[in-house]
């Protein structure tokens, strides 16, 4: 064949386009720019084994992404590695009559690093590029789909043009940073031998991780799994426990038990996860106006290695969808996700196991077998390395905020991984940020009383009649990871040295599962996505009669973006393309705001139950302005205040507003970010400096608008505490439980709101007063005594007199009034 390379090319060429006929590529890092290719440098590909097809379609890839060729015609005097830019590592042995055996380097393998070790002074590129003909997450028993899926074993000739009949059209291909050749070979320049197996073991290595990422890892066949479960010994032992409890025989105990762990176990199908590609990719381009998908590389990366956790943000029923087609069309494995029972439902259930679903009880707590037997269940999930979604929230934001994790199954995590911590933890957190989302209207009414209308197939076919609407744009941002393993280290470094096993609790496991709680939710909201509906709603909702003068808004939103930029929150937090003008226009289109045309310019405001719904997308991203709006709340009752007063009155209130909105400052940092956010807030023009003291502007300045705006966004939050401070103090030291004070603040928060005309739900959220209430516990604020009555000192009164310097007189007044307080 090198006798004639120039026919040898035509046909290659020939065989590629007859390929591409029917094959078609969905291809990840097919530019040199992701790959960071240097271009004075030759390229050479890699693929794992020898084959006619890959060599193809990599050929296909390279010439349609503008890479270096993968089989460019060679030149008498070319210096570059010899054979063509484009070698396997292994090829095959035996055949279709013969036995296969293992594979073996290829020549071509051989020849590259024979080339590196005679010329030292030049570096080769090694580009390793993995195909997938289809991505299997299954294993059946048919023969047939044993032939026709790319999985973890290697494909005969045969098997291969049967998987590319079938699979073609569903090809992946991925290309991966290249290796430094003269960097992998170097210590090894008098040993050829030892230099193969040096650069083979490493790009043995990488295929394999990639291979996990991609299919995830070599699973056994659902019934295999679930007969397992019951055979385990915590399982084992429940059984006897129960059967013995409630005398009932062992064999019908046992039968139970095979019943709750086929309730619960998932069934991933190929064929269900391709549909659902299909059809979830006709609802996207149907209903949403595109989907933004950031920082991607981080589950690439942690994938590879790792057991993988993706928790992320609660918002709608549509998160779980989204984040595995996300992942799938990135290339990843799709999760395995943990959904309420609720959804098990006819029809709908049976696709949601298929497509990687396994069902809950809300609760079983009573149940100590079903307990034991989905604690099993989550142990072989993570020791097996397969990936795993939960919401550390439970349910759904109805207020747009992050809620408060519950510790279950973080807890469930924390205890498999002690069992068995060969197989590495990490956690990816995820923020989804709708524009607008689906279930806003019902959110609504659940937070006025409405009751929470149960999941059926009825209801599903109500949500069908949606989908005619325009739902805006949808990011998916992932966030930083958070690897188990550092968290316990923080905890207990010792905790490698203790011996664990299924029911085994040690004393410092709370205190593990709160930081890995409050790491979760923090990182959660560090990477926010903030959308034009966002900014929007947070201007027009710090005014007062929610209108403003078009411009003035305009202005106002270019302002508190650039407020972000000159502090930012976090690196994973994205930004809104455009300007203040373009994020109106685009809500005006969304039909969330109105326009009142007026000679003198025309005003924007919020009518009827959008203004109620805005709160939502306000509260999204209201972390990010929570210290400069706390900072500016204080010269809302004050011209003048120390940097060190300041400073101090921002400090006690941010624990309760840290632990409401998860704001990540802890410790030292508080107070840096403090003085960070005042510098900010100075050189924007919102304060000014004279001596040690801080400033307002001149009432009826465009600063001083600015700075009354920026403080109404926590001012809400800060009232409401003063709400129960109130309460609380009216009944005295020891007259008042907890429950109680939680349900008289509830209650008179929502006849403020009322009296008042507040638009925000959240604030008679009971579950927030009863966090306030918990922190005041924690923070020493209170106590509770022998009989549950809560008890203060003269703390309390210090606190609520501070909040005499940032409330307002007429809100004194109000909340007085509502309270039953004297003046």
């Amino acid at each position: 064949m090198q006798i004639f390379p120039a026919l040898n090319s035509l046909i290659l060429t020939l065989f590629r386009k007859i390929l591409f006929l029917w094959v078609r590529t969905d291809v990840s890092g097919n530019n040199a720019e992701s790959l960071g290719l240097d271009p004075d440098k030759p390229v050479c590909y890699v693929l794992q084994y020898s084959s006619l097809s890959s060599r193809l379609v990599l050929q296909q890839e390279t010439l349609k992404g503008g890479l270096p060729p993968a089989a460019p015609p060679r030149r008498p005097d070319d210096r570059s590695p010899p054979g063509r830019p484009m070698i396997f590592l292994y090829r095959r042995t035996g055949g279709a009559v013969r036995r296969r055996h293992a594979p073996v380097l290829t020549s071509r393998f051989r020849e590259l690093i024979h080339y590196g070790l005679e010329h030292p002074d030049q570096d080769v590129q090694v580009v390793p590029v993995s195909i997938f003909w289809g991505r299997s997450p299954d294993k059946e028993r048919s023969l047939v789909k044993l032939l026709l899926s790319d999985t973890w074993s290697v494909a005969g000739r045969l098997q291969k043009f049967l998987i590319i009949l079938v699979h073609g059209r569903n090809t992946y291909v991925q290309f991966n940073r290249p290796l430094s050749l003269r960097q992998v070979i170097d210590e090894y320049r008098d040993n050829e031998a030892r230099a193969n197996r040096k650069l083979a073991r490493i790009l043995r290595t990488h295929f394999r991780r990639v291979r996990q990422a991609v299919l995830g890892p070599d699973l056994s066949h659902r019934r295999t799994l679930v007969s397992s479960l019951v055979r385990t010994p915590a399982v084992k032992e429940a059984i006897r426990e129960t059967a013995r409890k409630d005398d009932i025989p062992p064999e019908k105990v046992h039968a139970k038990a095979l019943k709750y762990a086929d309730e619960i176990a998932a069934s991933m199908s190929l064929v269900t996860i391709r549909f659902l590609e299909v059809v979830l990719s006709w609802l996207w381009n149907r209903i949403y106006k595109g989907i933004a998908v950031n920082n991607i590389k981080v589950p690439r990366e942690v994938a590879q290695d790792n057991a993988v956790v993706y928790v992320p943000c609660h918002r709608s029923h549509i998160d779980y969808l989204l984040l595995s087609y996300v992942l799938y069309r990135n290339g990843l494995m799709p999760p395995h996700i943990a959904a309420g029972i609720n959804l098990n439902m006819p029809v709908v259930g049976p696709i949601l196991r298929r497509g990687g679903a396994f069902f809950m009880r809300r609760s079983f707590r009573d149940n100590p077998l079903y307990a034991t037997v989905f604690n099993e269940y989550m142990h072989v999930m993570f020791s097996r390395g397969y990936s795993v979604e939960y919401f550390v929230e439970g349910g759904r934001s109805r207020t747009g905020r992050m809620l408060q994790p519950r510790p279950g199954m973080l807890s469930m995590t924390v205890r498999s991984f002690l069992r068995d911590h060969r197989k590495p933890i990490v956690f990816v957190p995820v923020y989804i940020g709708y524009e607008k989302v689906m279930e806003g209207r019902s959110y609504l009414g659940e937070l006025r009383g409405k009751k929470k209308q149960k999941e059926s197939i009825f209801t599903l076919a109500k949500t069908a009649r949606k989908l005619t609407s325009s739902f805006g744009k949808v990011a998916v941002n992932f966030g930083d990871p958070i690897h188990l393993s550092e968290v316990l280290d923080t905890i207990e470094p010792s905790w490698r040295s203790e011996a664990y096993n299924s029911e085994y609790r040690p004393v410092w496991l709370n205190r593990a599962v709160d930081e890995l709680a409050f790491r979760v939710a923090t990182h959660i909201n560090s990477a926010v996505a903030v959308n034009p509906i966002g900014m929007t709603a947070t201007v027009l909702l710090g005014t007062e009669r929610l209108a403003m003068d078009e411009v003035q808004l305009v202005r106002l939103m270019d302002q508190l973006a650039g407020l972000l930029q000159a502090n930012p929150y976090a690196e994973t937090v994205t930004l809104p393309e455009g300007s203040g003008k373009d994020w109106l226009q685009y809500c005006e289109n969304m039909g969330l705001v109105v326009r009142l045309p007026q000679k003198l310019g025309d005003i924007i405001g919020l009518e009827g139950s959008n203004a109620t719904l805005m709160t939502y997308y306000r509260n999204n991203i209201q972390h990010l302005f929570a210290l400069p709006s706390l900072v500016a709340s204080l010269f809302e009752n004050n011209i003048s205040l120390r940097r060190d007063k300041a400073v101090f009155l921002a400090g006690i209130a941010y624990p309760y507003i840290q632990s409401e909105l998860f704001l990540k400052y802890r410790g030292a940092e508080v107070e840096t970010a403090i003085h960070q956010w005042i510098d900010v807030l100075i050189n924007q023009g919102l304060l000014t400096v004279e001596d040690d003291r801080l400033n307002r502007p001149e009432e009826g300045t465009q600063a001083m608008l600015r700075l009354r705006i920026l403080s109404r966004f926590i001012i809400q939050t800060l009232e409401r505490y003063h709400i129960t401070l109130g309460i609380l103090r009216r009944y005295g030291s020891g007259k008042i439980s907890a429950g109680e004070l939680e349900e008289q603040s509830t209650l008179l928060a929502e006849r403020m709101s009322i009296l008042f005309g507040l638009n925000a739900p959240e604030f008679f959220d009971k579950t927030l007063f009863r966090n306030f209430i918990t922190n005041l516990q924690t923070n020493g604020v209170v106590t509770t005594d022998d009989q549950g009555m809560l008890c203060y000192s003269a703390t309390l009164d210090e606190v609520a007199e501070d909040a005499r310097l940032v409330l307002s007189v007429e809100k004194r007044q109000a909340i007085q009034q509502v309270t039953m307080m004297g003046a």
